[in-house]
């Protein structure tokens, strides 16, 4: 029988298919499959339908966001989030296990991992791997959906782990708390545009490609190779930092980790550069097209 594990930010593959041959998948431990991909290439939910991790449950983060933002992904209400993941048969003592069925091995998951935790939810762990790497290593899948139990989740909002636009322009002057944003360079630096979107980035931040911390497997990186990549871009974990991306999803991966690392208070940008575009002055919006124009 697989061991209990709690408070871990990874669970192997191994550990997982364990619990699951052990019948272990129930109110104590439930699977939440977080995938979500543009409607243009493919569909989660059909995805989800014809194969799955035994037991699991599908987290659409399309309803589980605040509907009423203009912005995507945002995080929606306490009630919102504690009715919808009870629902999923998730109580305030479940271990709570999310992955995601991207190319990459892990896209969506430390989005919902992030989320749980800004709910103050501390049992929470990503697949490492995603299913891309289950599939590989040859564990279970199923077609068959499960109907958990309904559970009562209790959420209340570590604002901690949470900035917003606000506090995000208060820190271009003030400089309290690093930003890293985990966009790609070419979208970090503005020379490419960020889903039709211009790109650029705000002020001070460090880019840190999010795939800096996968494998070619796509399976997280060493402790010590995280630490190595955080270093090289002279973020220091020992100070307040803030991870920001497109739509506070990547930023995620930058929050995973430095918790990898021993640092579990990063905060997200929620409404990040599809927010900030938006909204923060033009002086604000760091583009090298711009500047090559100028």
């Amino acid at each position: 029988m697989a061991p209990r594990v709690l408070s871990r930010a990874l669970v192997t593959a191994k550990w997982l298919s364990e619990a699951v041959r052990a019948g272990q998948v129930g109110m104590s431990l439930r699977v939440l499959d977080a995938s979500w991909y543009p409607p243009q290439e493919r569909n989660a939910r059909q995805e989800f339908k014809e194969r799955h991790i035994p037991g699991a449950s599908f987290f659409d983060i399309e309803e589980c966001r605040d509907q009423s933002s203009p912005y995507d992904f945002m995080l929606p209400s306490e009630s919102h989030f504690a009715d919808y993941v009870g629902r999923l048969g998730v109580s305030n003592d479940t271990h709570v296990v999310v992955y995601d069925g991207d190319n990459l091995g892990t896209f969506y998951a430390p989005r919902a991992w992030w989320m749980f935790r800004a709910f103050g939810h501390k049992e929470v762990s990503v697949l490492n791997g995603g299913f891309k790497n289950w599939v590989k290593e040859g564990h279970p899948v199923t077609a068959e959906v499960s109907q958990p139990t309904p559970a009562v989740f209790k959420a209340r909002l570590n604002k901690a782990l949470l900035k917003t636009f606000e506090e995000m322009m208060q820190n271009v002057g003030s400089l309290q708390f690093q930003v890293v944003d985990s966009r790609p360079e070419g979208r970090f630096q503005g020379t490419e545009l960020d889903q039709g979107l211009e790109s650029g980035h705000i002020p001070g931040a460090v880019n840190i490609p999010f795939h800096s911390f996968l494998t070619e497997t796509g399976h997280e990186k060493s402790i010590e190779e995280i630490q190595e990549i955080f270093r090289e871009k002279k973020v220091d974990l020992s100070k307040p930092l803030t991870a920001t991306c497109r739509k506070g999803v990547t930023a995620c991966h930058i929050a995973l980790a430095a918790y990898l690392c021993g640092k579990r208070d990063v905060a997200v940008y929620d409404g990040s550069w599809s927010e900030w575009f938006h909204r923060a002055p033009p002086r604000y919006r760091v583009s090298e097209l711009k500047r090559n124009k100028a």
